[in-house]
């Protein structure tokens, strides 16, 4: 973010979140991550907790700043620096904790986030699985109620964190007769004996962040452990569309800029035809497309976060939730791909991190919901807000023959 439009407070957390990307975070960590030679950096969140910099958002009695969304997105965008992987980590303990914060009890909240933040449980959300991935409500995972406790029993895949995590929060159906939106509720899943998690992806990248398929076969889940209310799993999920999708956003902004700066000091370095590449405008203009881009995908996930701290209408934070991620995450796939361009031939190398960074962002357009998903919601909140009573200008009667009313035909 610009430092005209950051305040004191957020200058000094956006720089202690850089010190900690400078100084904790080993360059080998990274590679080894890539190499699938490291499937779960769990040293890398417990250097974040010991910084007090896991779960911003949340009271600071459970270790976390109480600070709000802007300056959370601060934050992320300067872990997005990192690539996909160690952001979306750090990422979960916002998500999942979101579900504790805003709906378990404080034996709950002192049991499982108060950790987590501590950097002492580290955490995976099981949400995908593998007859739905868009279709949420589709899911077939089953919790029975059994006394003191349910039964749960299904697969989850996908799961980024998976191979390390302590729990999970995972999405089951309780209410199978039910109505899709009134069928499913949330619980906290420690790991057990009865929880197989398996490392079978050979993914393009995003690589080293223990993703994996889970499954759970006759897990008893005690009552205690249902987040929020029974059969009230929506109510979760939409709640937690504002920290998966806000997390995408403000990640791709950091890795897009990581890219942006390599392409173009390369540019001002690399000579061809006996002159700097920056010179020829196939180059130039390439980088000044991918700084609108970029400056755009700022404003807009800095005016999401600002409306979400403000409380805005439920429907507008879901349109405006969406948006950002959709936008950010595809501005900061094409700024990468504009990075390699400029580069040429060695970019496509491992001699510099584009081709890592390019491997990594792909999956933002998928992830916490698809680019296509998000247009979905933009378009149905949009059309929603129409409804409204008009405020303003009626715009419509500035036509010399706006009040020809039979010519305006509709069906």
């Amino acid at each position: 973010m610009l430092d005209a439009l950051l305040t004191e407070e957020r200058k000094k957390l956006r720089d202690e979140v850089r010190a900690f990307v400078r100084d904790d975070v080993p360059r080998q960590l990274i590679l080894d991550m890539d190499a699938e030679r490291v499937t779960y950096p769990r040293q890398f969140l417990e250097a974040a907790a010991r910084r007090r910099l896991l779960g911003l958002r949340f009271p600071e009695e459970y270790g976390g700043r109480g600070l709000g969304w802007a300056e959370e997105v601060v934050a992320l965008s300067e872990v997005g620096v990192l690539g996909g992987s160690l952001p979306c980590l750090y990422s979960l303990v916002s998500i999942v904790g979101e579900a504790l914060h805003v709906f378990g009890t404080p034996e709950q909240k002192d049991k499982w986030l108060r950790p987590a933040l501590e950097g002492k449980l580290t955490v995976a959300e099981a949400l995908t699985e593998p007859r739905g991935g868009s279709d949420f409500f589709g899911a077939t995972t089953t919790a029975r109620r059994d006394g003191d406790v349910y039964v749960l029993n299904g697969q989850k895949r996908f799961i980024v964190g998976a191979e390390g995590a302590d729990y999970f929060l995972v999405y089951a159906r309780t209410n199978p007769d039910g109505p899709s939106r009134q069928a499913l509720s949330a619980f906290i899943v420690e790991k057990g004996p009865d929880v197989e998690v398996q490392h079978v992806y050979g993914l393009l990248g995003t690589r080293g962040g223990g993703a994996g398929r889970v499954y759970f076969r006759d897990v008893c889940v005690p009552k205690e452990n249902l987040i929020g209310r029974e059969h009230g799993g929506a109510e979760l999920f939409y709640q937690m569309m504002i920290p998966e999708r806000m997390t995408s956003a403000a990640g791709a902004l950091g890795a897009a800029r990581a890219a942006l700066e390599i392409a173009a000091r390369y540019s001002d370095r690399r000579k061809a035809f006996g002159q700097k590449i920056r010179a020829f405008e196939a180059v130039s203009f390439k980088v000044a497309d991918s700084i609108t881009l970029l400056d755009a995908s700022r404003a807009l996930v800095d005016m999401t976060a600002r409306c979400i701290d403000a409380g805005d209408e439920p429907g507008r934070l879901r349109r405006l939730v969406s948006e950002a991620k959709k936008f950010a995450t595809e501005a900061g796939w094409e700024i990468i791909n504009h990075a390699m361009q400029i580069m040429g031939g060695i970019g496509y190398t491992n001699v510099y991190p584009i081709e890592r960074l390019l491997r990594d962002a792909r999956l933002s357009m998928i992830w916490t919901g698809t680019s296509e998903i998000m247009s979905l919601i933009i378009q149905h909140e949009y059309y929603r807000e129409l409804g409204f009573p008009r405020e303003g200008r009626d715009v419509e009667a500035d036509a010399p023959e706006a009040d020809q009313l039979e010519e305006k035909v509709y069906e």
